[in-house]
């Protein structure tokens, strides 16, 4: 992809003793909310801690109660909630009483939470960069939209054991293409996410793989067809030639270590790069046996938006491994040309979404699922409305939940 910029277990004991605060309205004093702990502000206002072993609980009584919860914040080792600076008008958060504890106990119990740069520090990147690029050579170039499909896409696997590029699932990496641009200047590198796991499609440590489609689109002012640079090189590119590589980059979109974990993909197009190699890891009989530390037992959800069915990229690899598990991996397609939504137009991953609301957002609020949307940009706003919708439900704002969330949803789209 070009790339410009079963549910599983009961929850760890370390995540289990995690607090966080709900910030509630609409609850107002009345002989129900006189039964609880929790101190009613003049504004409205209600702050509950919450151990995450009660957050399902506590979100459907908020809701039974006419509650609005607006912010969830989770609450750092020293007692504070992120992102949130309390002032001296605002009371401090209590624990309810039916989890009642010394305050000074759960703080201690709280778990200090690693930021993204610590948790990836060794994750590779830049190995190679554009003033001096891994010269690879192309192996393979397979066309993989069917007969009757809308367009090319390319499934290329480039041999890089004479070099050191080293990376792992959900990165990026450069392409320099051949040539130079209208000025007589080297053309600039075009990022695409790698398709293929760290071990490569081979399972040698010697390859990388990308899924690329080529560009193509009508000049505004001569409605002559214009056809990208780099696509174009590439879809073209024939096995033995050389290729300039940089990188790798990226880590937005990498799985957590987790094999516990829930994984929802929602991908438009060649989008669909990362999440092969996320399959892959986690399922192929190669993979498994190249990672004894990390034998995937979550839920793995794609939700797949293409035009048509020959437009499915991976389509028999995708289908075999479901097959396989159909108890950990799920498909959901969106064939916009072939299917339609509720109203009787085109579907596309937004109306999947708004479909199985309630669905995605059961698994969304578990703190071990992860979800992932790689693709159009458009598909962005459809999905928020989804969400919306269903955390609505149970009197939760999707924007403030969405924020409290964001080391677990994970976004790459152009």
């Amino acid at each position: 992809m070009y790339n410009p910029s079963v549910v599983g277990g009961a929850a760890s004991t370390a995540s289990s003793n995690r607090l966080f605060v709900y910030e509630v309205e609409g609850l107002r004093q009345n002989e129900e909310t006189d039964k609880m702990d929790y101190p009613i502000r003049r504004s409205g206002s209600v702050f509950i801690t919450v151990p995450y072993s009660r957050m399902n609980q506590e979100m459907q009584r908020i809701a039974r109660m006419g509650g609005r919860i607006v912010s969830i914040r989770a609450m750092t080792a020293d007692g504070a909630a992120n992102g949130k600076v309390s002032s001296g008008t605002e009371p401090q958060p209590t624990q309810p009483a039916e989890e009642s504890k010394p305050m000074t106990q759960a703080q201690e119990q709280a778990p200090e939470k690693k930021s993204k740069k610590e948790l990836h520090a060794d994750v590779p990147v830049n190995i190679y960069r554009p003033n001096a690029p891994y010269i690879g050579k192309c192996l393979s170039n397979e066309e993989l939209v069917g007969e009757g499909g809308i367009g090319t896409v390319r499934h290329l696997i480039f041999d890089v054991s004479g070099g050191d590029l080293r990376y792992v699932e959900g990165q990026s990496i450069g392409i320099i293409p051949e040539g130079t641009d209208d000025k007589g200047k080297p053309h600039k590198l075009r990022l695409y996410s790698i398709a293929s796991t760290r071990h490569g499609d081979h399972i040698d440590d010697k390859t990388v793989s990308l899924c690329v489609r080529q560009l193509e689109y009508k000049h505004p002012e001569t409605g002559e067809t214009v056809y990208g640079v780099c696509s174009t090189y590439l879809c073209n590119m024939q096995p033995g030639a050389d290729v300039k590589i940089t990188g790798p980059v990226g880590k937005e979109m990498l799985l957590p270590d987790d094999p516990e974990a829930n994984i929802i993909m929602m991908a438009t197009g060649t989008g669909i790069a990362p999440f092969r190699a996320y399959l892959w890891r986690m399922f192929k009989d190669a993979e498994q046996a190249a990672n004894p530390d990390y034998q995937f037992k979550g839920l793995a959800w794609l939700i797949f938006g293409i035009p048509t069915t020959p437009n499915i990229l991976y389509k028999e690899e995708l289908e075999e491994l479901q097959a396989k598990y159909p108890d950990n991996f799920r498909i959901t397609y969106a064939i916009s040309r072939e299917q339609k939504n509720a109203e009787g137009g085109r579907m596309y991953i937004q109306h999947r979404c708004q479909e199985m609301g309630d669905e995605l957002w059961n698994l969304v609020k578990q703190e071990k699922t992860h979800t992932y949307i790689c693709g159009l940009k458009g598909m962005e706003d459809g999905i928020d409305e989804a969400m919306t919708a269903a955390a609505a439900k149970d009197g939760v704002e999707w924007k403030a939940f969405q924020k409290s969330i964001k080391s677990r949803w994970h976004v790459e789209t152009y």
